[in-house]
């Protein structure tokens, strides 16, 4: 797993020693002797993870975090505090400063390389969230770096697991203070508690009684609910190596014994923050697709969509030897509601339209907008004679009650022609299928409009 790792020191001995066991690992190296380097370089975003000493002459470590914390530009690149300060204060410190861990002088090279391998993923994993949601800025969604950027990370929702009362008694009182606190005493029963209760966190024991917590992390790990759970776990100090495989296998941070409050609270709203921005991300990325594939006029699938899944459809009916049914609607003398009304009236037409179609289509059914006043629908295993049916249930739904125009203040007459077929023939192309359905919607016109025609294949 490559990744650019930048040292920032002032010391060259220090940035000589992490170049040499960083680059064993094959990571790839960049160097910053000051504050005001490192923030150039993070700003053309040259690197992945952050290693910051803290005493550095210009600008010390906790400001440079700061800023990288507070930048949007850079604030979801992993910053990793490398320093003989190992004072609570100190950690304390550069965690509220938003450092993602705090690593002690000397550092041991085993502690090291897990905790770059961790960030690692998390970054490559963000990184791709963020190059797909690239696309919400180009169609005016909003991007989530400022929010992530005020966000305190309190109000979470965390789940903690740990079956030593005295334990779990004091570490639920500490996370009150800013969180809402679930006590799962049960391990067996922990991994169901975390599916089914959408938390921000999970806090789990690693000295469990007669139960392996990493085990409970590696199967939250892999299972689709709890997959993008930020894990926190907590182990005894001897405890220090299956931590370090913890974070092999997924655990995104860890505390050890005794617990300071003030670390707990830190660390805590660093992996809700981390949390909240990625499931942002994942929520423009899930808009971004939903809006490419949607008319937004109507709600319906557009005819970028409607062309690949009929595609698929028709495949599938061919395959399970099934008929599929696929009308053209259009509304008819469209373009006179928009010259005696507005364009602002043909547009009221149009949504309540789709509204009136959805009602009168099964779930499995799929109707899109062909383009202007015309739509198509295809019904899966359905004939011609109930398709003609449905066909005529929508027909009368749109002739049989005016539409509202003009916020309500007025109320005409619309109604729409329908060309209907079949795919019967296994194999038939698409495009004959639609010319078919579009052949019977000339005919329906021809004969006076507000009517169905069929045309069997």
């Amino acid at each position: 797993m490559s990744a650019r790792i930048l040292v920032v020191d002032d010391v060259p001995a220090n940035v000589k020693l992490l170049e040499a066991r960083l680059s064993a690992e094959y990571f790839d190296v960049m160097t910053a002797a000051n504050g005001t380097e490192a923030l150039a370089i993070c700003r053309r975003a040259e690197c992945d993870i952050i290693l910051l000493d803290v005493m550095m002459p210009d600008m010390d470590g906790f400001e440079v975090c700061r800023r990288l914390k507070t930048d949007p530009a850079t604030h979801h690149i992993p910053v990793v505090m490398v320093t003989a300060l190992d004072s609570p204060a100190d950690r304390n410190r550069g965690l509220e400063a938003g450092a993602d861990d705090f690593l002690t002088k000397p550092v041991s090279d085993v502690v090291l390389i897990a905790r770059v391998r961790s960030l690692t993923r998390l970054k490559m994993m963000t990184d791709e969230l963020r190059m797909r949601a690239i696309t919400s800025l180009e169609i005016g969604m909003q991007a989530p770096e400022r929010s992530a950027v005020a966000d305190t990370g309190k109000g979470g929702r965390i789940l903690l697991v740990d079956d030593r009362q005295s334990s779990y008694e004091r570490l639920a009182t500490l996370l009150a203070a800013e969180h809402t606190v679930d006590v799962e005493p049960n391990p067996t029963e922990a991994l169901f508690h975390a599916a089914e209760g959408n938390y921000d966190l999970l806090i789990v024991s690693l000295d469990l009684n007669n139960f392996d917590g990493l085990r409970l992390c590696s199967q939250a790990r892999s299972l689709e609910r709890t997959r993008h759970v930020p894990i926190l776990a907590i182990a005894d100090a001897e405890n220090s190596t299956r931590l370090l495989r913890g974070l092999e296998i997924g655990v995104n941070d860890y505390l050890l014994r005794p617990i300071d409050k003030n670390e707990l609270l830190a660390r805590a709203r660093t992996q809700i923050r981390r949390r909240r921005y990625t499931d942002h991300l994942r929520d423009n990325v899930q808009n971004s697709i939903e809006m490419a594939i949607t008319d937004a006029l109507t709600g319906l699938h557009n005819r970028r969509y409607m062309e690949s899944h009929l595609a698929t459809l028709a495949e599938q009916a061919s395959t399970r030897g099934k008929p599929l049914a696929l009308m053209i609607l259009d509304i008819d003398y469209f373009k006179l509601i928009n010259d005696n009304y507005g364009h602002d009236a043909g547009d009221d037409v149009l949504r309540e339209f789709a509204v009136r179609v959805r009602k009168s289509i099964r779930g499995i059914d799929l109707a899109c907008r062909y383009g202007g006043e015309e739509f198509v629908i295809v019904m899966p295993e359905t004939d011609l004679h109930v398709a003609g049916m449905v066909a005529e249930r929508l027909r009368r739904s749109i002739a049989g009650e005016p539409f509202a125009i003009h916020k309500g203040t007025k109320r005409i007459e619309v109604t729409i022609s329908i060309g209907l077929t079949t795919l019967e023939k296994k194999g038939e192309a698409v495009a004959d299928v639609l010319k078919r359905a579009d052949t019977a919607l000339y005919r329906a016109k021809h004969d006076g409009r507000n009517r169905v025609v069929s045309q069997a294949a």
